[in-house]
């Protein structure tokens, strides 16, 4: 044994024992780490890295469990951001923070947190607005909303509710309450000054006419129970004319050309930033249907800007959310068999072909005086029976998952790449060979079509290859290839959402016959076998496909009534009509009640000793979708109650455990307060509908009487399919 040898023996207790006693919170961190705790383990390397500073391997492991911590708890956070826990996202952003307060993750969240606390009291406001018919204002806040934070549930549910009692363009939120007022005008040729100021000492509106205005023009018109703004209309757009706000009780009227709207229309820019929708065609269809000409896109940020009338905007802000809409995909479980049978039988004698006459002792030359030693030859044995049968099977399978977009392609190759050989010769250089390969196997292309009925239309093309005996050309250069075998499928299916289709019947069947033995006596029918082999091959291959498509995602269409959407006119798009409303729907203001201004009835008036409860929810929702339940106290009480829904229909999305799957949920809203539930439809509810209802509502006033409780709003919610 040598002395190096001798020396690490002597050295490797040692070097275990320092090995096992070396860092031990690495193994405490480990069992930390397993168990979830990427906090604790983080503190605990921390304490150790700081004693022992120059241990690298602390370090490293410190760093990668902070990172593990800091993701775990973003996740978190976000879903309880997402689900309106936003007390919940604040606690975990303190302990995000307590690990690194200066990680990129905690940055966002922190950002982002102070961004919902603004979404939160400005949908809050909004909220009130709507009830309180400000509809210009609630929709500015709710657009901005909605522009920063796209999936907003208590965003999205106001927009459309909002939309439900709001048609573009806007009333002026500051001339509601005079627009509103009853008036009935009656006037024969009368001078236009004189109708406006009519309508002046009516509603308390001062008009200011701008000096191209016809001071001779005469109206003839008898309008009965209509409003001050119908009336307006009515007037302005029978005598060419336009109008501006100058203040909360103060109309400019101009004439309605092309000079004068741009002297005195203020235009707004809107940036519009796309998610699904490419930037050109939005440019295309703004251009087209609102007329617009500032327009600019960006290709890299996907965005869209442009520059128009308010009530313009208003109308490009529908026909962008109308476009950008994600796009369809769907799932192909694809399965592709190779069935193959192989039988080969072989039976009979097989006789010895060489027979020879001559000497033994294999000298070249024999003389023919030795002629007598000549012997006859045959091969040992003269004869062999034969009685040979083999079979075999295969079943090939290839069974891929591929997720596809609409519309585009989806490839799969399942193979190998044979390598072809090419040698070229040209003067005075010499020879060169380039190599080519060739792809051998399985090769699959699906082009699918999500149609809105969720069956999908698929153009499908299969081709199965095989390699082949190699092929040789001669001359002085020769060039090798290979013989390939090839099986062809093209065709287009159309399959509802889960059908499987079978496509079969591509076949390659070979019977092969041999014989071998005595010439003719061996091709005897019968007696045939016993002078010579028979040999019978059969060899069949079929290839089978098996396809199933599953629509992850389809177009969510909007409402009906959100597909009509107001125009304007060709010379002046976004512009309101002239249309007139029925006279029932005309009234004016209830004394102490805020003003409506929307287009259709005014709200019901709510009795003062009663607390309201306004519910918003979605009325459809998609398998494995989150619905969100926003729930809104208008008044001053505090209200409590229990939401419930159909538990073989929804889960909490925002809750885990028992509490996801208990049917109902505590609520309590102080006064002005707002919560917010998700809930998830579970896979097989597609097609059926459920009730979401807040029952057993109470509510207590500041001086702890209890008052009756009106919940308003539809619970009822329709389940889809994907």
């Amino acid at each position: 044994m040598t002395r190096i040898a001798a020396f690490a023996l002597a050295a490797l207790p040692a070097l275990l024992l320092a090995a096992c006693a070396a860092n031990p919170a690495l193994r405490e961190a480990d069992a930390l780490a397993r168990r979830g705790e990427h906090e604790s383990a983080w503190r605990l390397l921390s304490e150790a890295s700081r004693a022992a500073p120059q241990d690298a391997e602390l370090r490293v492991a410190a760093q990668r469990q902070r990172d593990l911590g800091l993701l775990a708890l973003a996740t978190q956070a976000e879903n309880a951001r997402a689900g309106g826990q936003l007390d919940v996202a604040d606690e975990l952003l303190q302990r995000m923070q307590a690990l690194d307060p200066q990680a990129p993750r905690t940055r966002a969240l922190q950002s982002a947190l102070r961004r919902a606390r603004s979404h939160e009291a400005r949908l809050a406001s909004a909220s009130q607005q709507l009830q309180a018919g400000q509809l210009d204002a609630a929709r500015e806040a709710i657009t901005a909303v909605l522009a920063e934070d796209p999936g907003q549930p208590q965003a999205l549910a106001l927009q459309r509710k909002l939309r439900q009692r709001y048609a573009p363009p806007p009333l002026p939120s500051t001339l509601a309450a005079a627009y509103q007022k009853p008036v009935s005008l009656e006037f024969r040729d009368a001078p236009l000054r004189t109708v406006f100021e009519a309508l002046g000492r009516g509603a308390g509106i001062n008009f200011v006419f701008d000096k191209d205005v016809k001071a001779d023009a005469r109206v003839s018109l008898y309008l009965k129970d209509v409003s001050v703004d119908e009336a307006m209309r009515v007037v302005l757009g029978t005598q060419q004319l336009e109008r501006k706000l100058l203040n909360e009780n103060s109309v400019l009227i101009y004439p309605n050309t092309a000079q004068k709207l741009r002297e005195h229309q203020e235009l707004v820019t809107r940036s519009f930033y796309l998610n699904n929708a490419d930037v050109k065609q939005a440019q295309a269809l703004v251009r087209m249907m609102a007329k617009t000409r500032d327009l600019f896109i960006d290709e890299r940020l996907n965005l869209l800007v442009a520059r128009d009338t308010p009530e313009v905007i208003a109308m490009i802000e529908q026909l962008v959310a109308g476009l950008d809409l994600p796009e369809p995909e769907v799932m192909l479980d694809v399965e592709v068999l190779e069935l193959g049978t192989d039988r080969t039988d072989e039976a009979g004698l097989n006789w010895a072909t060489d027979a020879s006459f001559g000497s033994l002792d294999g000298a070249a030359m024999v003389p023919w005086s030795a002629r007598g030693s000549f012997r006859t030859l045959v091969a040992n044995p003269v004869v062999a029976a034969r009685l040979k049968g083999a079979s075999g099977s295969s079943n090939l399978l290839a069974s891929p998952k591929l997720r596809a977009r609409n519309k585009e392609k989806a490839k799969i190759q399942i193979g190998d790449r044979v390598p072809v050989f090419t040698s070229t010769s040209t003067a005075n250089v010499g020879v060169s060979t380039a190599v080519t390969y060739i792809d051998v196997g399985l090769k699959l292309e699906v082009e699918p079509t999500v149609q809105l009925d969720n069956e999908v239309i698929m153009k499908v093309n299969l081709e199965v290859s095989s390699l082949g005996p190699k092929e040789s050309s001669g001359g002085p250069q020769p060039t090798s290839a290979y013989r390939i075998g090839s099986r062809t499928a093209s065709t287009s299916l159309r399959l509802r959402d889960g059908e499987t289709q079978v496509l079969a019947g591509l076949i390659n069947d070979e019977d092969r016959k041999n014989v071998s033995g005595l010439p003719y006596a061996s091709e005897a029918p019968l007696l045939g076998r016993l002078f010579g082999v028979h040999t019978d091959s059969r060899k069949k291959t079929e290839i089978v496909l098996l396809i199933t498509p599953h629509v992850l995602r389809n177009i969510g269409l909007p409402e009906a009534s959100q597909t009509i959407l107001p125009s304007g006119f060709d010379a002046n798009p976004g512009a309101q009509g002239l249309r007139l409303r029925s006279p029932g729907s005309v009234a004016a203001p209830l004394a102490g009640s805020p003003p409506h201004a929307g287009s259709g009835p005014a709200a019901v008036a709510r009795s003062p000793g009663e607390a309201v409860v306004e519910m918003q929810t979605s009325a459809n929702a998609a398998v494995g979708e989150t619905l969100s339940v926003g729930l809104t106290n208008t008044g001053a009480a505090s209200v409590k109650g229990t939401l419930t829904y159909d538990v073989s229909l929804f889960t909490r999305a925002d809750a885990g455990g028992a509490e996801a799957s208990s049917g109902s949920v505590d609520v309590e809203l102080p006064p002005q307060g707002q919560k917010v539930l998700l809930l998830r439809a579970r896979p097989g509810a597609a097609g059926q509908s459920g009730m979401v209802e807040f029952v057993n509502a109470r509510a207590a006033n500041a001086k702890g009487e209890a008052l009756p409780v009106r919940v308003e709003g539809e619970g009822h919610v329709e389940i889809r399919a994907n």
